[in-house]
């Protein structure tokens, strides 16, 4: 079953802030995420435990937050100190997601901070890779496999999740990001 994604406001005529735009971003992004972590096991792709599944959610976050940058700058053609402020809005909201879910799941400790490390890291890899009106390069979306499978590791049962990755889950993020981007921005 698809996932569904509300994107439009219920108001359609009030002025909304950045701030608010990002915060249903993150939440949309949230869902997207741990929706494709879930799939991933669904297609008998096997997690050892709870951190690995994580640390997918967290590379599917990284990767919604690559494109909502892009598109800041290419489709809302926002300003650099609007696309920042929007940019790192949507990446506070999505650690306080991920702060929440671990401290739930793996108890307190400090989820934020690695997190963050992290963003930055992939921040600059995903820099050196296209993004067009098309949607990602080859290279944007195989680093988001590759990612994904040196976390999976390459056993038998999930030696081929930089497939799915790549031919599925990469496209239909691109495909959901951009529509709720759009219709937030309405």
């Amino acid at each position: 079953m698809a996932l569904r994604i509300k994107s439009r406001w219920h108001d359609d005529g009030a002025e909304r802030s950045l701030e608010e735009i990002a915060g249903a971003l993150a939440f949309i992004s949230w869902r997207i995420a741990k929706d494709k972590a879930i799939n991933l096991h669904g297609q008998d792709f096997v997690y050892e435990n709870d951190q690995q599944r994580f640390a997918v959610i967290v590379e599917y976050l990284i990767f919604q937050l690559q494109i909502i940058d892009r598109l800041a700058a290419t489709q809302l053609q926002l300003s650099d100190e609007d696309r920042r402020q929007m940019v790192v809005a949507v990446a506070r909201q999505l650690a306080a997601h991920l702060h929440d879910n671990s401290v739930d799941v793996f108890g307190p400790g400090d989820y934020v901070g690695p997190f963050i490390r992290k963003m930055n890291e992939r921040g600059g890899e995903y820099a050196e890779f296209g993004y067009t009106t098309d949607g990602p390069s080859y290279p944007f979306m195989r680093h988001l496999g590759y990612e994904i499978q040196q976390i999976m590791g390459a056993s038998q049962e999930n030696r081929w999740v930089i497939d799915q990755v790549m031919d599925r889950d990469g496209i239909e993020i691109d495909r959901e990001i951009r529509r709720s981007v759009s219709n937030l921005f309405e």
